[in-house]
């Protein structure tokens, strides 16, 4: 990866077709499911929902089938099926190490998801910790740090800006002792990947420590934790291609050893033992089993491993280019329509990755994502994105504004307080988004062709 993420992938908005290097579709899971269209007969799903979670890659799948029959205890067992689970287990953390390209002192610790890597390492924080972190984050990374001192910046609208502002920020916090930045590698709503280096320098020049959620980064493009110099990354299996409930968080070991196990219970202890006085005294492993108690989710941790390796394997140059092929297709016919704004931060020249947000004036969002799935077989998100401060930003609301994470009760026809999201990524064929363009294009052009109304929150076709 080059000095900066953003000049590394930068996109190029003009290309209208793939180049010869450009990568085919990765086969994945349910690549040839056939849904039904209100108006009659079905057609292949178009799952354009990659951002909340991509489907799994079928080499995991494969991968997690040929496993299944010898699965065991992990560091429970003397038998062979135990040994075996274990051995591939931990194969699986320095597999994950690998792909991140992690320091030779770091640890992987291995979640539930993003969220639960975050969680964690706010239960790990130094006392008096302060916690620096834009509004523009994702929920999970926004809302975990209940027990520290927390500063929440201001959308910046240029990387520039997002550098200066936590600059001033570090600069002028008090008193000086330990401090945190999160930060979102790629957004989740707009898809612009943050100067995430730039950020890492300046945090580490005042003194602080930077954890990337790169939840949205990681399936898209190589993450280097030493050529990006951050001290933890978060990351979910479930977008990265992984089937399964499992999750990372790598970096720095420290914090992790000495603070108090995540969850206490079996794994994480390394001694129990009764005190004269009735009592128990423990000694908790200081290796990455202090944070992983209870039976670990053996299938997951290896669902994640072989998605590393998968994606490893296909290429991230390759990947990329095929990726920025669909980006220019989304971003050529959206700006073909005048109804429609996309949702931007940085501008329309800013890297992304897969992820475009848009709002269709005299559309509800919510009515316009349940057209283009009941009559186009297409599936996209419609709401805040669990980013409600930034998508209100977006769209120019009151901060107070009313909104969830899903559709708000409003009406087919009436304004809504949110957006449509499209997303896409290393399993999406061309005729996919060729379909999402065209079916935008006509929704807007003819309105919809079926009646729908609002039902416990979503709108649905009415019957």
């Amino acid at each position: 990866m080059s000095a900066s993420l953003n000049a590394a992938v930068a996109t190029d908005t003009t290309a209208t077709a793939c180049d010869p290097g450009c990568a085919e579709p990765l086969p994945v899971l349910g690549r040839d499911v056939t849904v039904p269209l209100v108006t009659g007969g079905e057609v292949t799903y178009a799952a354009l929902d990659y951002a909340a979670s991509a489907p799994a890659l079928q080499r995991v799948w494969d991968d997690v089938a040929a496993y299944a029959p010898y699965y065991g205890s992990v560091h429970r067992g003397a038998g062979y099926l135990s040994q075996l689970s274990t051995d591939l287990f931990e194969q699986s953390r320095a597999t994950v190490a690998e792909f991140l390209d992690c320091r030779p002192s770091d640890q992987v610790v291995f979640t539930r998801s993003t969220t639960d890597s975050l969680n964690l390492l706010a239960a790990v924080l130094p006392a008096d910790c302060q916690v620096f972190v834009f509004e523009t984050e994702h929920h999970a990374s926004l809302l975990p740090w209940t027990n520290a001192q927390v500063t929440y910046l201001n959308a910046p609208r240029t990387p520039d800006e997002a550098v200066a502002t936590l600059e001033r920020a570090l600069a002028d916090r008090e008193p000086y002792g330990p401090a945190l930045v999160c930060v979102t590698g790629a957004s989740n709503v707009t898809g612009e990947l943050w100067p995430v280096k730039e950020l890492a320098a300046a945090a580490h020049a005042h003194g602080a420590r930077i954890v990337l959620d790169a939840a949205q980064l990681a399936p898209h493009h190589p993450v280097s934790v030493q050529d990006l110099d951050v001290d933890w990354i978060a990351f979910s299996g479930h977008k990265l291609y992984a089937p399964f409930g499992s999750g990372v968080l790598a970096g720095r070991a420290d914090w992790l050893q000495e603070a108090q196990p995540y969850l206490a219970g079996g794994g994480a202890s390394r001694t129990v033992a009764r005190r004269e006085d009735g009592g128990v005294d423990v000694e908790w492993h200081t290796t990455a089993a202090r944070h992983e108690a209870g039976s670990p989710n053996v299938i997951g941790v290896y669902s994640i491993a072989s998605a590393c390796k998968a994606l490893t394997e296909a290429g991230f140059e390759n990947l990329v280019a095929r990726e920025h092929h669909l980006i220019a297709k989304v971003r050529q016919g959206l700006a073909q329509v005048p109804a429609v704004r996309v949702l931007s931060l940085f501008g329309d020249d800013a890297p992304r990755v897969g992820v475009i947000s848009f709002v269709v004036d005299g559309w509800n969002s919510s009515h316009f994502a349940a057209a283009l799935s009941a009559e186009y077989g297409i599936g996209v998100r419609d709401g805040l994105f669990c980013a409600h401060p930034l998508v209100r930003t977006l769209l120019g609301s009151e901060p107070q504004a009313q909104g969830e994470c899903g559709a708000p009760e409003a009406a087919p026809g009436e304004r809504s307080l949110n957006a449509i999201r499209v997303s896409f990524g290393a399993g999406t064929p061309d005729e996919h988004v060729e379909r999402f363009v065209r079916a935008v294009k006509e929704l807007v052009a003819d309105g919809a062709k079926w009646q729908y109304r609002t039902e416990e929150g979503r709108c649905v076709p009415a019957v």
